[in-house]
């Protein structure tokens, strides 16, 4: 029958070799016409016994010297392989329980291959606009906006109107102090001073 299961050596005289396991009852040690025959001091002429129980292998040691291992652990009975687990004879001897692979097994057509989807293709992020000459450092600032024309005018035309005003006014308080004949206005607050000041200039007499 076609092997459905195989021992690959992973450490001991024969690294990488294939035991392909193919009847239903295999003898694995040292002796030439086993099943697995492994030519090493450390394994028995007679080691260890795989048995097919149903779509799976069992092994067991035959009282062998350094005794057999499965995932590290000493067997000291029966044992159901599983595929994955490594089988080892003494300290040297490691062997890789594996699924044998089916040689008649067909090739997927290409009608029926999986198709492959085509991955969405995201547009470009737009360039960064590009700068002729220095890059600024930092945000440009904006323009003082203009000063609006004729805020100006109409402030002198006001304090010129202001300055007449009180230029006429003054004028017209002199004119109603100087008015009394008898100059006693001229004598009053705050016209005294102004009266002390001028008086002489124009031939008349001080306030007192």
């Amino acid at each position: 029958m076609a092997a459905q299961f195989q021992f690959v050596m992973g450490s001991g005289p024969n690294t990488g070799k294939i035991y392909p396991l193919e009847a239903p009852e295999i003898i694995i040690g040292r002796d030439a016409s086993n099943g697995v025959a492994i030519n090493d001091g450390e394994i028995s002429r007679k080691h260890a016994k795989l048995s097919l129980h149903g779509s799976a292998y069992v092994i067991q040691d035959l009282g062998s010297t350094n005794g057999s291992f499965v995932n590290g652990q000493r067997i000291t009975g029966t044992q159901v392989l599983n595929p994955g687990d490594t089988v080892s004879f003494g300290e040297n001897i490691v062997l890789m329980y594996e699924a044998a692979l089916d040689p008649n097994a067909t090739v997927i057509s290409s009608a029926q291959a999986p198709k492959t989807v085509a991955p969405v293709r995201r547009p470009a992020p737009a360039p960064a606009p590009a700068y002729s000459g220095q890059v600024p450092a930092g945000p440009v600032p904006m323009a003082a906006a203009p000063a609006k024309k004729g805020g100006g005018k109409v402030v002198v035309i006001v304090l010129v109107v202001v300055l007449v005003c009180l230029i006429l006014g003054c004028i017209a308080l002199l004119l109603y102090v100087d008015a009394d004949k008898t100059g006693a206005r001229w004598c009053t607050f705050p016209f005294k001073w102004i009266a002390n000041i001028i008086g002489p200039l124009m031939g008349r007499g001080t306030c007192p």
